[in-house]
């Protein structure tokens, strides 16, 4: 049976704005007991990995009910959190005044950025590129507006290169994660979407090859999780080639 919030096209947007206004409030909760807590570890890593510092600006995409571009400020970077589900920036909003570090959170689409080109020292994008409508397009517009030599970090679902450990993850996608959907978020569907979704995903050697195809350099796959879970980065390079 089709999964109602995976929609190929142009209404793959609406559909996947649906999901997150259905989950936004126990968001955080289903990421903890879905990953057993271990996706703070991998964010913490993908901060680290970004090297920022004090006065430079970073660009965190997709980016949910914001923990990700608040550890992003923590750093002494000015942070803008994007998101186009008014239902994630809303739990966003309301988390800030808890946070140290200020966060600028707009609304808006990663495939259509409103930054003029050469904005960012660093975009991240986490658990996010798998919901583009184009995941091609999306790469381009995140090396649009990050400066020359600047960062694009991706944290996402990976595909495992072991057939035994990639066959135990997707069956604990399509078996355990839903039924945790429906006790604690109230929908099995939108968490059944994780696996539909992962299906059309390029995985982290996929992306990595897109991200090169795109120009950036030094283009590298981070496994995380034995690849269950990666962060793929790159740079923009200082002259285009």
């Amino acid at each position: 049976m089709a999964n109602p919030f995976y929609q190929r096209g142009a209404q793959r947007a609406g559909k996947v704005r649906d999901l997150f206004g259905t989950i936004a409030r126990r968001y955080d909760l289903l990421n903890d007991l879905q990953s057993l807590g271990l996706h703070r570890a991998w964010k913490r890593r993908l901060v680290r990995l970004a090297r920022l510092g004090p006065g430079q600006r970073a660009l965190d995409l997709c980016c949910g009910t914001g923990d990700v571009a608040f550890a992003l400020a923590r750093t002494g970077a000015r942070v803008t959190g994007m998101d186009f589900s008014p239902a994630m920036l809303a739990v966003a909003r309301a988390r800030a005044g808890r946070e140290a570090g200020a966060v600028e959170f707009l609304e808006g689409d990663a495939l259509h950025l409103p930054f003029a080109d050469d904005s960012f020292d660093v975009v991240t994008i986490s658990y996010g590129l798998r919901n583009l409508a184009d995941f091609a397009a999306g790469l381009a517009e995140m090396g649009r507006v990050l400066r020359p030599g600047g960062r694009l970090l991706v944290l996402d679902f990976g595909k495992p290169a072991n057939r035994l450990w990639r066959g135990v993850y997707f069956a604990y996608l399509r078996a355990a994660v839903p039924v945790l959907g429906r006790l604690f978020a109230g929908s099995a569907d939108a968490y059944a979407y994780i696996l539909e979704s992962l299906r059309h995903y390029p995985g982290q050697q996929g992306v990595a090859a897109l991200m090169r195809r795109r120009g950036l350099v030094n283009v590298r796959v981070l496994d995380l999780l034995g690849g269950a879970m990666a962060i793929n980065s790159g740079e923009k390079p200082l002259v285009p080639e």
